[in-house]
């Protein structure tokens, strides 16, 4: 689907449904403007700047001419993860708000780019929950935030008061990890949405984290999880979705050999076979796009709009995750 350009992002907003299985939204395109760099296409479409720098492979990000043609990485996997409160994918930069749906209504998700923490300042794993929310937040930068911006030469106050020049924006959401200092919250400086930056908090564009902060209440819980692999069903076909692996885990990144072996899991009770050409050329791509791995099904094999049943592996993989811990060290 080609899409032309708008003048402002609209947050991803998709029906759960029985057809949709373990996907949403669908492919999208549009044609880069001469003055259009990835940044300006990716706020305009909700993405954020590695998903998008991800999904067009030799596109100059600074640049990339007017009429070339942009993909829009809009069709997802969900995440491995219950589908309740908010779940964050670090690999993907991406967040999903799956808020409950009361009796008689169909379940939806709401997903958003996300900042995520830096190698040395990683975004903690785990289940949590939101303990406050805070509109217009000041900013107290811990000592070591302090010193490290002081050795660039920045020297920061010991309270940044709210306003253009507070880093948080104008909403912020504190999780109950010990200490308090991680926050899912807005940015005064939107053009970094999406990429590993922070020191540990998740940043919002100013637009998402205002739509976000007036649906969610204390005590949502939040799963963090780490998947640069991700696998669904949609109408008896399996999907990988493969994204780089984070900073910190380039020294020991995921190998075709650990996809390898959801794929199998995933297919076992399925007994379907598995096209692993196309298994290889997610793996290789990591362009975050999801990828049909087995072929479409005969109308008797499985009825339309039904989704493929998960294997026990992929169940499991579901099931809340552990407590979130803390970081020692500042946040922001």
């Amino acid at each position: 689907m080609l899409v032309l350009g708008s003048c402002s992002a609209q947050a991803d907003r998709y029906p759960l449904t029985p057809e949709s299985g373990d996907l949403v939204g669908e492919a999208q395109s549009t044609l880069a403007r001469h003055e259009d760099t990835l940044i300006d296409i990716a706020r305009e479409h909700g993405l954020g700047y590695e998903e998008i720098l991800n999904a067009n492979p030799g596109v100059d990000p600074w640049l990339p001419g007017a009429g070339v043609p942009i993909e829009l990485a809009k069709h997802r996997v969900l995440p491995m993860a219950e589908r309740s409160g908010i779940v964050i994918n670090l690999p993907e930069h991406r967040l999903y708000y799956f808020p409950p749906a009361r009796p008689g209504e169909t379940p939806e998700v709401w997903s958003y780019p996300v900042s995520i923490g830096k190698m040395d300042w990683h975004t903690p794993l785990g289940a949590t929950k939101i303990v406050q929310k805070i509109r217009n937040p000041n900013w107290y930068p811990p000592q070591s935030v302090r010193d490290e911006h002081a050795r660039k030469g920045d020297i920061l106050p010991k309270v940044v008061p709210a306003g253009p020049d507070n880093p948080l924006g104008l909403f912020a959401m504190r999780l109950g990890i010990p200490g308090g200092a991680y926050l899912i919250h807005g940015t005064n400086r939107p053009a970094g949405v999406g990429m590993q930056v922070t020191h540990g908090c998740m940043r919002l564009y100013p637009e998402d984290i205002e739509q976000l902060f007036g649906m969610v209440s204390v005590d949502t819980k939040v799963t963090i999880v780490n998947e640069p692999f991700k696998l669904g069903w949609q109408g008896g076909r399996l999907w990988v979705e493969v994204h780089p692996a984070l900073k910190e885990d380039v020294v020991e990144p995921p190998t075709l050999t650990d996809l390898t072996r959801l794929v199998v899991e995933a297919t076992r009770q399925a007994l379907v076979p598995v096209d692993w050409s196309a298994v290889q050329r997610a793996f290789d791509e990591s362009r975050g796009i999801p990828v049909p791995v087995t072929a479409a099904p005969s109308p008797v094999a499985v009825a339309p709009g039904i989704a493929q049943p998960k294997s026990d592996a992929m169940q499991a993989a579901q099931q809340a995750a552990p407590v979130a811990s803390e970081k020692s060290g500042p946040r922001g």
